[in-house]
């Protein structure tokens, strides 16, 4: 039984990670240089993300015949040399390892053996097409599907199972396997058929200092849609009628933020995750950035405590400055412990208590098992309380987060179940990472008799 649910699991973990950006609209032209800037509410931005954020992102093509060897290079290193501030934050933010050895030591093997689901992780991991192994063939027809016409009108039917049919496949001549080990570059953002898309000026304008042909790489279009939460929409948000448990959408941070108080505030995602348009990215994994939004307070009923009293004391967690739940998606949680310490320094036995922050769902993400996650401008307290049977004693009251908590887990079930000694190695890797990135984000000891 384990098996076979992990084995769905296996499919559905990066699923769930990119299929939010999977199925944007069709390409078409791209913006001229010379258009005007559209107004904050102009639904030429959003147009425009639909065409920026196909999924896969299409192949670049040959390049303009008169661009340089460097102008024509997707490798982020190349990019660097020009843009070394970028640069320099974006090789140590995640989005430069989102093709670390987790995401590797699943997809090394469902690329073969699923390439569907190796593509859907690829569509956020590693967006661009050059990063991928295999492409779909420009046809999309397939055995398991027929098409036929009515009231002038394509209908699709799906076979017996209710699966979507196989993607037609072939082997991509423009794949890079260096690059793909890049995560997300800045060809993924900014990049399509050699054109470069970027964000208005700092005093926002959106033309070129001089024209295109004088300009490293013709210069770019920029848009304020950049600068807009939607931008990160794609892989942070499921679509409305995407995988629920619960009644609820299994990655919403989209949602959350738009129904909180920072999208009334006019905050979007880059205010907090790039600011000062710094590409850091910074989130969850990052413990400033944490202490930033979230207040830990530990309180007690009385300063000291006899022996033969009960002990009551809570710590409440507020969300104070975290745009989305606190934590969002299901990875990420936040443990609350308290335990009892002797006058010796030994810990009092079954003194300990635990509590969980977070929305915590089975390793084949059929079952949500709780949600205690802290919405916008809310708090959560968590309460104990004990007997107090000897004198001398101290109160060890801390909150550790844990950023990677559900692929930990996930990948102790899976890295057994491998087929190849690589992709192992890799998930036991990923298991060592991810516990070395949790971290304290409270701790107080308090002599409370």
């Amino acid at each position: 039984m384990l098996n076979r649910a992990v084995g769905r699991t296996m499919k559905w973990l990066c699923l769930c990670i990119s299929i939010a950006g999977a199925s944007l609209g069709p390409g078409v032209e791209a913006w001229a240089i010379s258009e005007p800037r559209p107004a904050t509410d102009d639904p030429a931005q959003l147009d425009f993300l639909t065409r920026h954020w196909q999924v896969p992102i299409p192949p670049q093509g040959e390049p303009p015949a008169n661009f340089s060897s460097v102008e024509a290079s997707l490798d982020p290193d190349v990019c660097g040399g020009c843009h070394r501030a970028q640069y320099e934050d974006w090789i140590r933010s995640l989005h430069s390892q989102s093709m670390g050895p987790g995401v590797r030591g699943q997809t090394m093997e469902s690329i073969h053996d699923n390439p569907k689901i190796a593509l859907l992780c690829y569509s956020c991991h590693a967006p661009l097409t050059e990063q991928q192994e295999q492409a779909r063939k420009k046809e999309v027809a397939s055995s398991r599907v027929k098409k036929r016409q009515r009231g002038g009108r394509s209908l699709s039917i799906t076979a017996p199972d209710g699966e979507e049919a196989a993607p037609r496949l072939r082997t991509n001549r423009a794949f890079s396997a260096a690059l793909q080990y890049k995560g997300v570059t800045c060809a993924g953002c900014h990049v399509r058929g050699h054109q470069r898309f970027g964000p208005p000026k700092r005093s926002g304008s959106i033309d070129n200092s001089a024209p295109a042909q004088q300009l490293p790489h013709g210069g770019a279009i920029r848009t304020a849609a950049f600068e807009r939460a939607e931008f990160c929409k794609g892989c942070h948000q499921f679509k409305s009628d995407g995988y629920t448990l619960n009644g609820k959408l299994l990655e919403n941070t989209y949602n959350e933020w738009k129904e909180g108080p920072s999208a009334r505030e006019g905050k979007s995602c880059q205010s907090c995750h790039m600011p000062d348009r710094r590409h850091l990215w910074r989130g969850i994994h990052d413990p400033d950035m944490v202490k930033q939004g979230v207040t830990v307070r530990l309180s007690l009923e009385k300063v000291r405590y006899q022996v033969g009293e009960q002990l009551r004391a809570e710590i409440t967690l507020a969300n104070v400055g975290v745009g989305h739940y606190a934590p969002t998606y299901v990875t990420p949680k936040i443990i609350v412990r308290f335990e009892l310490v002797d006058a010796d320094g030994k810990l009092v036995e079954n003194s300990a208590h635990e509590e969980r922050i977070g929305r915590e769902v089975t390793l084949d993400l059929t079952r949500e098992l709780f949600d205690t996650r802290i919405a916008p401008g809310e708090s959560r307290t968590v309460r104990y309380v004990r007997g107090v049977d000897q004198a001398g004693l101290t109160l060890r009251a801390s909150v550790v987060v844990v950023p990677d908590d559900f692929y930990i887990q996930f990948y102790e079930a899976t890295a057994p179940k491998t087929k190849t000694k690589e992709a192992k190695a890799l998930l036991e890797q990923a298991m060592r990472e991810g516990r070395a990135r949790s971290f304290p984000l409270f701790t107080e000891d308090v002599t409370v008799s």
